[in-house]
């Protein structure tokens, strides 16, 4: 098999990268996305965003939440963070629904702060950002399109 795919050196950033298309269906093609909250409170943590996602429609798995194929939510006891997070902005969870109201209706309804409420931002897509408990951004989207 041939890899179309051409090697880059990004010039702004002199970080690698790639054109074109790659193989992801192989044996070492990607097959998911984990994404670990560490906190000093994970139980708090936990419970938050159990009720959150739980309805709409992530489940718990064992330690984690399973938020779609491939796709975690993990969370990490930890002792070398802060109570709350110095950057929210740095780094944010994106979920995308497939009806952002119902959503939003059900997020109220938990008294959440929303940083951003939902707004239409254009071509069909609706974003809102709000915080979890520990200062994290979490974000939700519905695009033009159901995922």
């Amino acid at each position: 098999m041939t890899d179309s795919t051409e090697n880059t050196t990004d010039p702004g950033t002199g970080a690698a990268g790639s054109t074109g298309s790659a193989d992801t269906t192989g044996p070492t093609g990607i097959t998911g996305l984990g994404v670990i909250l560490g906190s000093t409170d994970s139980a708090a943590l936990i419970a938050w965003y159990r009720a959150a996602l739980e309805p709409l429609g992530a489940r718990w798995a064992e330690h984690l939440l399973v938020i779609g194929p491939g796709a975690i939510i993990g969370f990490d006891e930890r002792d070398d963070v802060a109570d709350r997070a110095a950057e929210p902005g740095r780094q944010m969870i994106n979920l995308t629904v497939r009806d952002i109201r119902a959503a939003e209706r059900h997020l109220d309804s938990l008294g959440v702060t929303w940083v951003r409420p939902v707004e239409e931002v254009g071509g069909g897509w609706f974003f809102s950002t709000l915080l979890d408990p520990a200062g994290n951004y979490l974000q939700i989207l519905q695009g033009p399109e159901s995922p």
